[in-house]
């Protein structure tokens, strides 16, 4: 039993965040699936987890907490948000850390550190220099 998004009305709450987080509609597809677990009957005849899944990033969320579908819909629909909130905060931090690395790589070394590289080159040198010249015989 397979439903997209827009055959039922999500609370506004959670609209608002799916709205600023840029998600449309189609990209969810919202299924309700039977539980497991202890319950008995009751689990095994209704259909109350909600499985969520957000197609073009592959997050997906199950949510079984509550007796009622509605409850347990509410709930999976809040922490996909949650998800996808902190997926798109995760590529932030990334993108901002790789900017960071790359304006540390691109620096000028200071004085320091120029005349450290200098003598080990030095170094290198002298013991280059006591090798010889490489002779044809």
């Amino acid at each position: 039993m397979e439903k997209k998004r827009g055959q039922m009305e999500l609370p506004t709450q959670i609209q608002d965040k799916l709205d600023a987080l840029g998600v449309l509609p189609g990209d969810i597809t919202e299924r309700f699936v039977r539980g497991s677990g202890p319950g008995g009957q009751k689990i095994n005849k209704t259909s109350s987890t909600v499985h969520l899944r957000h197609e073009p990033t592959g997050v997906e969320v199950r949510v079984q907490r509550e007796r009622s579908q509605a409850a347990n819909r509410e709930l999976a629909w809040a922490e996909l948000c949650e998800k996808l909130l902190e997926r798109l905060k995760s590529a932030e931090r990334e993108r901002q850390q790789a900017m960071a690395k790359a304006k540390r790589k691109n620096r000028p070394k200071s004085r320091r550190q120029k005349a450290i590289q200098v003598a080990g080159k030095r170094q290198r040198a002298g013991v280059k220099g006591l090798r010889g010249k490489v002779s044809d015989e």
